[in-house]
């Protein structure tokens, strides 16, 4: 009961959200990043798709995001990271 004789309700001491932005345990990117698909990755790439699976097999390209049964894409950050790795190798060299 309350002072004034109300019975008092149930009042969360938290401030909890329901934002997913907000939730610790899953943090939302600010804004996602884009998926490209093979086409796009080989025009960026300047490689074709046997040279693209190959190295992901070998670990040496970034691998793909499963998006169906029968779909990938691939994180164009990853992608862009790659092409700043083979710069900076291609630089050195």
């Amino acid at each position: 009961m309350s002072p004034n004789g109300q019975p008092q309700t149930a009042q969360t001491t938290a401030s909890a959200s329901n934002h997913p932005s907000e939730n610790p345990i899953f943090p939302v990117p600010a804004k996602p990043g884009k998926l490209l698909r093979l086409t796009h990755v080989e025009a960026r790439t300047a490689l074709k798709k046997s040279s693209i699976y190959a190295g992901v097999k070998s670990r040496t390209f970034p691998a793909p995001v499963r998006l169906g049964a029968r779909a990938v894409a691939w994180r164009e950050e990853e992608i862009d990271r790659w092409i700043v790795e083979r710069v900076k190798v291609g630089a050195s060299a």
